[in-house]
């Protein structure tokens, strides 16, 4: 009976292994969930977004999962829409058991949802229903919680609405940037979909629904996003200006220039009326609503960033800025 039943394990194990996925993801979120599907599964192809022009020279930069895709010498398919016929023709030929999805980027339709077996499941970086929605990171630390983490879903046609398989939470440091948390939540998810896929594959997970009664929503951010407003408070700001590390990044208005925030620290000092320029403790801040914004980093127009101490030592007219 033991070794019947080693037997067996070990069919099934292989059984596994053959599962033949399809991963969608585009950004640096995504890579330690293709990298962890590539050690266990057969992923058959990545689909992931276009080519985009990206830094001073505009040049066309290939998305990260790109990359490593073909370091791994995958197929890849970046549709401008996953609806398109071509598209849909290679999946189909691709034939997967199993779709797994990591920030790729655009909605799944119905026909795409329905093509695999075991149907498509999401690794979304937020504890859902709390946070659907393109930005689930940097609204966690723009809102103040003290924990996020990964779910893994099982997906619908909804905006994040599927039932549930699995949660895995971790804490919001005081510090925490999206652009530090972003790379704690991807291996989370990429280790809760280890953990999860084999008993989902068998048949023994029971996916539970979502309560849309708790659901809150994470907007895809803008570039207009990253303006700060003095009439909020300053521990509200500080949030922003880590929720928005590094995209789209805050800034504040300046004489006749942008002035870039990097780093910040609130201060529970009397404020000298909302958006009043001062110098406390030897760094530029600014007045808010409830409190100092003290601006600790700092990136003037044409120029790279720095300490804000060092920043006053050329801007003598800061206060009458």
């Amino acid at each position: 009976m033991r070794r019947t039943h080693y037997f067996f394990s070990v069919y099934a194990t292989i059984r596994l292994m053959d599962t033949r996925i399809v991963f969608m993801g585009s950004p640096d979120f995504a890579l330690p969930t293709l990298r962890a599907l590539v050690e266990n599964y057969r992923v058959v192809g990545v689909v992931t977004q276009p080519d985009r022009p990206a830094g001073r020279g505009r040049e066309l930069q290939p998305p990260p999962v790109k990359k490593l895709a073909q370091e791994l010498s995958l197929p890849v398919m970046q549709p401008q829409r996953l609806k398109d016929p071509q598209a849909m023709e290679q999946l189909k030929a691709w034939a997967p058991d199993l779709i797994v999805v990591a920030a790729f980027g655009q909605i799944l339709r119905p026909d795409t949802l329905d093509l695999p077996q075991h149907g498509c499941l999401n690794v979304h970086a937020s504890l859902l229903p709390r946070w659907r929605g393109a930005a689930p990171i940097n609204a966690a630390i723009l809102h103040g919680d003290e924990q996020t983490g990964v779910t893994i879903m099982k997906m619908d046609p909804g905006l994040d609405t599927g039932p549930i398989l699995s949660m895995s939470e971790i804490p919001i440091a005081p510090n925490e940037t999206a652009r530090s948390l972003s790379p704690k939540l991807a291996q989370l998810g990429a280790d809760l979909l280890s953990e999860t896929l084999p008993a989902y594959l068998r048949g023994e997970l029971t996916p539970h629904p979502q309560d849309d009664a708790r659901a809150t929503y994470a907007p895809m951010l803008k570039r207009a996003d990253g303006e700060l407003d003095f009439n909020e408070a300053a521990e509200a700001l500080a949030r922003r200006v880590r929720a928005f590390d590094p995209w789209p990044g805050t800034y504040l208005k300046w004489g006749d220039q942008r002035l870039k925030v990097h780093r910040t620290r609130a201060l529970s000092a009397t404020s000298p009326g909302a958006g009043v320029f001062t110098i406390q403790e030897g760094f530029p801040a600014v007045g808010t609503s409830d409190g100092l914004l003290m601006l600790e980093e700092v990136q003037p127009s044409g120029k790279r960033a720095m300490p804000g101490d060092i920043f006053l030592r050329g801007a003598r007219d800061w206060i009458s800025g």
